[in-house]
Parts: structure tokens; sequence; C-alpha cells
């Protein structure tokens, strides 16, 4: 390229590029990731702090140390040694991710230039084959090194949106915490997950009626198969008593067998005299429903007596 001449220099501002990975500002060679490099597209979303060497993002008070790797992960939402931006605009996010997994080489092309770059120095000294065992674990490490790919931020960035959703909606809604570690939890998001984008959430009238009803036709499946073992083995009839916020007074009556525990039903005692008429008169109904033949035995706490 042709030099500016000295007339032309002194109206103009002295920036010339110098090459790929530097550029001439004022006179001063600087690098092509340098702040002052105002070619580098992720300095043009941030300004200056005066008085120090860091840098100021444009949407959000984030203010950082003054290198493109951060700028990046920053605008991109990576979390990656830096907090990410809440307020960039979205097309700014996309144009820094691209950037982001651009400057990631594939291994395939990192071998390619390791081959070509071996091929040529054999040819032009013969110690090239001293500095090759250097070249072979520079190729190792940047194979061990776990490249940033497109995939791996979205989903990442698509995991916090998601988390961040479920637990609005169990704060809103004054669900348990303990509701994450349930097995249910999982399967409904693996549920969810499988079905992919688009996913339409049952209505109110398919939680209190369809699969409402479907759940319990399951349920009454799964307690007729218990049944047939309580003909075959013989049960246990089980009562629990405890008393609720509301300070009733609740009965519960279970049946035990070798397959499990299955729920019967649950009485409200509050106002029934707990004499020994009524406990025998409330225990006889359970017995009747279950099959005289099926009960060997009959097991109380003190609460529901």
């Amino acid at each position: 390229m042709a030099s500016s001449s000295g007339n032309d220099s002194s109206s103009t501002p002295a920036s010339a590029s110098v090459s790929n990975t530097s550029i001439v500002v004022g006179g001063k060679r600087l690098s092509k990731n340098a702040p002052g490099n105002k070619s580098n597209p992720p300095w043009k979303h941030c300004v200056e702090v005066p008085g120090t060497k860091k840098l100021k993002c444009k949407y959000c008070p984030k203010v950082m140390s003054a290198r493109v790797f951060r700028v990046k992960h920053h605008l991109v939402g990576t979390s990656k040694d830096v907090e990410p931006c809440i307020s960039v605009p979205e097309e700014i996010k996309i144009e820094m991710l691209n950037l982001l997994v651009g400057t990631q080489r594939k291994p395939s092309q990192i071998q390619e230039e390791a081959v070509s770059g071996g091929a040529s120095g054999a040819s032009s000294a013969s110690g090239a084959t001293a500095s090759a065992p250097s070249g072979s674990n520079i190729f190792k490490k940047s194979i061990l090194s776990a490249p940033i790919t497109l995939n791996t931020i979205l989903k990442k960035n698509l995991r916090e949106e998601a988390c961040l959703d479920i637990c609005t909606a169990i704060y809103n809604n004054g669900i348990p915490f303990n509701f994450v570690n349930s097995d249910d939890f999982k399967k409904m998001c693996n549920s969810i997950a499988k079905h992919g984008p688009g996913f339409k959430p049952p209505s109110y009238h398919e939680c209190r009626v369809k699969y409402l009803k479907q759940k319990y036709d399951m349920t009454m499946t799964v307690v007729e198969k218990h049944k047939v073992l309580w003909k075959k083995t013989g049960c246990t009839v089980m009562t629990d008593g405890w008393t609720d916020k509301r300070r009733r007074s609740i009965i519960n009556f279970c049946v035990h067998s070798s397959m499990g525990i299955v729920f019967l039903k649950s009485i409200d005692a509050s106002h029934i005299t707990k004499t020994t008429e009524k406990i025998f008169q409330m225990i006889d109904e359970v017995v009747v429903e279950v099959g005289e033949e099926n009960v060997v035995q009959v097991v109380m706490d003190n609460a529901a007596k």
C-alpha cells in the first residue's frame, strides 16, 4: 500500500492498518484487541473510565477490565469471568456471539495448520525435527482445551431463563422448595424438554377434569393389583390419627401388604366421641371394605384411640 504524504498526515489522523493483529494510531502500534483499536467491534459498546484502565458498558452500569475477551462474554451473557449484561439489545448480543464463536478454531483446522506448518518447516531446515515435540504439545493443548461453541452458549442462556421462570412460579405460588427434589419434578421437566419448543401447558379445565380423571383411573388400577395380593397373602389394616392446623382430629386408614401401603380414606373425627363402640364401628367398616377374610390384624396408634 502506498504511504500517505507529509501533507496528508497533517490534515488527517495518523491511523493505518498494518497487519491482521495490530494497527497504528497516532504513530503508535496498538494490538487489535487494545481499547484504542476502534476497528474491533466490542470496543464500540463500552466507554473508557477516565484515570483508569477499565471500561464501562454502554447498556448497564458494569465496569470491567479493558479486555476484549471479557467485553464479549459480558455482552453475550455467558457469565464467564464477568457478570452478564441484562440490558444489551438482542442484535448486539447475536453479533458478539458470532464473534465469540468465530474466535474458536475447530480441532481439524488446528491439525491442518500443524501438518502444513511441519511440512514447510521440514523442507526449509534440518532443525525442524527438533522442534516437532514442542509443536505437538501445543497441538494437544489446543485439542484438550474445551472450545466455546454456539450450542453451548445458547443452551446455557436458555437454561438460565428456564430456571428463573421455574423458580418464579415456585415463589409466586408458595410451592415448597423440596418440590424440586422430587422425582415428579424431574420427570415433568424431562417430559417438557422431550416435547421441545411450542409446548402448550395443561389448562385449568384439563387439570381439574381430564387429567385428574386419568390419574384417578391409573391409581385405582394400582389399587386393584394390591387387592388381588390381599386375597393371596392377607394384609394389615392400620390407623393413623393426627391433628391439622385447624385443630381438626383426622384419622387415616391404610392397608399394608408385601406390595406396599395403600391409603384408603380419612375421617374427620373432631365431632365424634372416641368411645370404644365408635372406634370399633369405624374400624369394622374398613375391615368389611377390605374383606374380613383378607385382614390378618389391625394396628392402631394412640392418637386414633
